[in-house]
């Protein structure tokens, strides 16, 4: 689909015990994506992104840095291709 995106991240660093991922549904939620993130047993965050292009880019720049707590050393970034499945931002468990 023309000038949407959808993108899967994985954050490492100290990125749970910090509010990351209130403050991505909350980033999320103010730029217009939709899906979802959570923690992963090993310490990372995970995530996956949809909406405009730019919107979803804004958004994973905004996680290369995260909340003011947050010590992100890498993000991996997937492209995947836009599904247009999610209707909102939710935090998973």
């Amino acid at each position: 689909m023309e000038g949407k995106k959808r993108v899967h991240v994985t954050i490492n660093g100290r990125v749970q015990g910090v509010c990351y991922r209130l403050e991505t549904q909350k980033a999320a939620r103010r730029l217009g994506v939709v899906g979802w993130v959570r923690n992963l047993p090993d310490g990372r965050v995970e995530g996956v992104f949809e909406g405009d292009a730019g919107a979803v880019d804004q958004l994973v720049k905004w996680c290369r840095r995260g909340p003011s707590l947050a010590l992100v050393s890498d993000l991996e970034l997937e492209h995947q291709d836009y599904r247009g499945e999610f209707s909102g931002f939710e935090i998973r468990f």
